[in-house]
């Protein structure tokens, strides 16, 4: 395994833990949340978005190196925010590069 590869992996791995130990908190932090359902649904549903995406990019670390991969980790890195996503889009991107770097030209 390259070592662009292995970083890029242990990066998005790391982002991904980080996305759900934190959609975790936001779905328990919503409980304490009684007085305004509106605010209960927004903050529930972004716990809910952050902990899936999480659990994508954990599947997904290992398959960093494919171009597919690496641009759906990519997007999933833009879409959830905080340090979870950068690190997850730190290793898309290193990803990106070792497979756009082992691809031959035609």
């Amino acid at each position: 395994m390259n070592s662009l590869v292995y970083a890029g992996y242990i990066l998005v791995l790391l982002g991904g833990i980080l996305l759900v130990i934190f959609g975790l908190l936001g779905l328990l932090g919503t409980v304490l949340i009684p007085f305004s359902p509106l605010y209960y649904i927004g903050a529930s549903v972004h716990g809910l978005v952050t902990l899936i995406i999480g659990v994508i990019c954990v599947i997904g670390s290992k398959y960093v190196a494919r171009l597919e991969w690496a641009i759906i980790l990519l997007v999933l890195g833009i879409v959830a925010t905080g340090i979870g996503g950068t690190l997850v889009i730190l290793g898309a991107l290193l990803g990106l590069i070792s497979a756009l770097m082992s691809k031959k030209p035609p």
